[in-house]
């Protein structure tokens, strides 16, 4: 079985915690969490990762610039990303998205519509 790595970018520990536990529903699927984008960063630079999920708003450094960051580095380049917010103005995702965001869910978040949405960008 093929194994996958994600990496979930939150500040909130309850929202890290239940992302990383939907997430290991998916067969293979191994998580690692940061809780701001620098961390992230950090993460990213220290390993490989098949997935990124990156919360909006955190302290340190939010999603947005942590997507322009995975954007710029060669080896991270096609890593798919998904956005996860509580903003839901059309702006805020169109911004997301024409950084590189793959996906945008909206929060409240429910485990089934991760999962589905990580699914598909591993070709799952």
């Amino acid at each position: 079985m093929r194994q996958y790595r994600c990496l979930v970018v939150e500040d909130s520990q309850t929202m890290r915690k239940m992302l990383a536990e939907s997430l290991l529903r998916i067969p293979g699927m191994e998580v690692v969490t940061a809780e701001n984008g620098l961390s992230g960063i950090r993460a990213l630079a220290a390993q490989q990762f098949d997935l990124v999920l990156t919360d909006v708003n955190m302290p340190v450094m939010d999603g947005l610039k942590l997507v322009r960051h995975v954007r710029g580095d060669p080896r991270h380049a096609d890593t798919p990303v998904v956005v996860i917010t509580t903003d839901s103005a059309p702006n805020d995702r169109d911004r997301a998205m024409s950084l590189g965001a793959n996906a945008y869910i909206e929060k409240p978040i429910q485990a089934p519509r991760v999962i589905r949405a990580v699914k598909k960008l591993l070709g799952l």
